[in-house]
């Protein structure tokens, strides 16, 4: 079974065309090192609940929207190569600063699954 790396941000809607810009960068990079899939989907069809939601989760302001994004992978193994190699790249260091996300860092939430049923 594959792996997967899933994570969900607020964005900016004034800054989404910049967030765009780095999802595609990264999305190549993730993918020359040997990522299987690379997705970015902003919030379509996403409400507060009662208890708990995308938009509850980030803490989403007025002006924000949320990202949804996954990674796929051959395995866990893979993921742990491929995530090194990416960190590691020239090309994203820019990003390793706060200050440089288009979004607010501290209100994304992330993590790695394994997959219990695929097709």
């Amino acid at each position: 079974m594959s792996y997967v790396d899933g994570f969900v941000a607020p964005v900016p809607v004034a800054r989404l065309g910049e967030y765009k810009k780095m999802a595609r960068l990264a999305g190549k990079i993730w993918m020359e090192f040997g990522a299987l899939a690379y997705s970015e989907c902003v919030a379509d069809d996403v409400k507060p609940g009662k208890v708990t939601s995308f938009p509850q989760s980030v803490k989403l302001k007025p002006d924000e929207v949320v990202v949804f994004s996954w990674i796929v992978y051959k395995n866990r193994r893979d993921r742990d190569r491929i995530m090194k190699k990416v960190m590691e790249d020239p090309r994203l260091a820019a990003f390793a600063d706060p200050k440089n996300l288009p979004f607010d860092g501290k209100r994304m939430f992330f993590g790695g699954f394994k997959p219990i049923v695929e097709f």
